[in-house]
């Protein structure tokens, strides 16, 4: 049986993983905000929706792009129906499932279009590939949320032909070896099993999905492919390069404006990435190595909803490790 901490002990404890939970979770957030700037989608709209790969970057970005993208505010669950599209109702809860936002979300007009039409999309950052579940299918999911959720609001009653096309892009900042450098696009396609029949294409061609899997310099087998987004997204989330070569690179070799917003924004998630880091190390020189760990399992737990080894397994916990560590997540002896 694991020994239980009383008193001051477990309040210092509780405080310590209140403290990373928060660090996280302002880390998270810094880098939805980054990616949010109007530039790095443009780079994403280019890089990976065929609609966009012609046009220029200031275009995508200055004409493209609708408003205001929205950060972890439009609900990917909603039991109330939502605001009309040009005023989305943000903060709808879904009362079954709690509240699950889409990191980034926004409307862009598609290029060269006769008439004016625009597309949804949302931008999603994930540290793993395999997080317990194939993110392909969650980014289906997502983009069957955002059909799903126009009845009402782009179209009533059986105006289908209204429908517009949507895409979720998926960046994977720590994906496996044979995914590292590398993009790849899901899509509706036509098939014809009998006959020769066409359908206009843009009545079916109605859901993308993305997967955008950094990789970095140094990958021997993939190392060629470390340019374009791959290599502005690379450098944007390296925990290694410092945030004034970042801005520099983005800005000199991506064409990126360095706005005050953005400056800001990128030092914010550097410093933040740190504190994480330096916090995950301070906490485990003072309640033992082990502490750190326990704390980012719990939060996890807590916070995504995940199981204990899911949540091991996301932060590559050692096989030889998880059984004292489960004793100190769960409180109790666990049989193996």
């Amino acid at each position: 049986m694991a020994k239980e901490r009383k008193g001051p002990e477990a309040q210092n404890a509780l405080a310590n993983r209140i403290d990373t939970a928060g660090a996280m979770m302002s880390y998270d957030q810094a880098c939805k905000k980054v990616l949010a700037n109007r530039y790095i989608l443009a780079w994403i709209l280019k890089s990976c929706i065929r609609e966009y790969h012609d046009a220029a970057l200031d275009d995508i970005a200055k004409r493209c792009i609708e408003g205001e993208p929205e950060v972890s505010r439009a609900p990917v669950h909603a039991d109330e129906k939502p605001g009309f599209i040009k005023g989305m109702n943000t903060e709808s809860v879904s009362m079954t499932e709690g509240k699950m936002t889409f990191d980034v979300k926004f409307r862009a007009l598609i290029p060269g279009q006769a008439k004016a039409t625009d597309m949804i999309l949302n931008v999603e950052s994930q540290n793993k590939f395999y997080p317990g579940y194939p993110i392909v299918k969650r980014g289906i999911y997502y983009a069957g949320r955002m059909i799903s959720e126009q009845y009402g609001t782009v179209f009533e009653n059986a105006e289908y032909e209204k429908l517009r096309k949507v895409a979720s892009i998926w960046i994977c900042t720590n994906p496996p070896k044979n995914r590292r450098n590398s993009i790849t696009r899901y899509s509706m396609r036509e098939n014809n099993l009998v006959g020769i029949a066409r359908e206009k294409e843009s009545n079916y061609d109605l859901i993308t999905v993305v997967t955008v899997c950094l990789g970095g310099h140094g990958e021997r087998q993939n190392e060629d492919r470390y340019d374009g987004l791959l290599k502005m997204l690379g450098v944007l989330f390296s925990q290694d390069v410092q945030p004034d070569e970042k801005k520099r690179t983005l800005q000199d070799e991506f064409g990126i404006p360095m706005t005050r917003k953005l400056k800001g924004g990128i030092e914010g998630m550097c410093n933040l990435s740190q504190g994480v880091y330096d916090k995950g190390i301070k906490d485990g020189r003072k309640e033992g190595v082990d502490f750190a760990t326990v704390s980012y399992v719990k939060t996890l737990m807590e916070k995504k909803g995940w199981s204990i080894d899911e949540c091991m397994d996301l932060l590559d916990i050692p096989k030889n490790k998880r059984k004292s560590l489960k004793e100190k997540i769960l409180g109790e002896a666990v049989m193996v």
